[in-house]
């Protein structure tokens, strides 16, 4: 099943996008687990769980009791000795919540030591990722940070693919290309561009041609209800029905990129 990592610029809409992914893929029967790795930790809202339900939800990296049973350190230590590869099969539904068919999780981020810290949370998320890529059979997007601090050489390669978000200007294609190296860097050789508020067919020649290099498996149009549907806390599946019909068509390029 497919395991992707959504990637971009802040604020292009790579959450908009998780979320509609992880519908599409519902809808069609298959296991979702979505997590946000995002600071911004939006992406219950965008799926639309309620809040009730997405208040039980506490990030994994906050979890300090959770982090030193598992690591033998506390939270916020670095150097000294903890466990590199510890226990992490029986969290993903211990601290998820499940939704139409949909099971998010959020990792949260490392506070401490800077993104690439040996500290014992960043080995708990490490582990914890590593296991859902590779043991977990469902369906895996993981709405992330521009950064790529949750995936290291070990679990790189198992990972089916980047998707990096771009909107139409050049500050985010920029973006889009360091985060393209960097993914190269830590081998990760798929990477395809979904362009998002897009406007004509001016915007999709800019973001075709910005990055020749990267396949455009597809666009989201600019769309006035997505931002009405965010700041009502609605489901963006359940709300801009237009754009679900895009982001069908860029999961089954997706689907059809990966296996070809």
């Amino acid at each position: 099943m497919p395991k992707v990592a959504i990637t971009g610029k802040g604020g292009v809409g790579k959450t908009t996008l998780a979320a509609l992914l992880a519908h599409i893929y519902a809808q069609a029967g298959q296991p979702v687990i979505a997590i946000d790795a995002d600071p911004a930790a939006s992406l219950a809202s965008a799926l639309g769980i309620p809040e009730a339900l997405a208040s039980q939800i506490t990030p994994i990296a906050e979890m300090d009791e959770l982090i030193f049973e598992r690591t033998g350190a506390r939270p916020g230590t670095t150097g000294g000795f903890f466990t590199l590869n510890p226990r992490v099969d029986d969290i993903p539904d211990r601290f998820s919540v499940l939704h139409q068919g949909i099971r998010l999780l959020q990792l949260g981020t490392v506070s401490s030591g800077g993104g690439g810290c040996i500290c014992p949370e960043s080995a708990l998320l490490k582990a914890l990722v590593t296991y859902l890529i590779l043991y977990r059979n469902e369906v895996m997007i993981l709405d992330m940070e521009a950064g790529i601090e949750h995936l290291g050489r070990a679990t790189a390669s198992s990972v089916d693919a980047f998707i990096i978000v771009v909107e139409p200007g050049r500050r985010s294609l920029s973006t889009a290309g360091v985060i393209h190296r960097l993914a190269a860097d830590i081998g990760i050789r798929r990477c395809y561009l979904v362009g998002n508020k897009v406007r004509g067919q001016d915007d999709r020649d800019l973001i075709r041609a910005g990055l020749p290099g990267l396949p455009v498996i597809g666009f989201l149009s600019l769309n006035p209800r997505a931002v009405e549907a965010d700041v009502r806390g609605q489901a963006i599946f359940e709300a801009v029905p237009e754009l679900v019909d895009e982001a069908r068509r860029i999961a089954a390029a997706f689907d059809q990129a990966i296996v070809s």
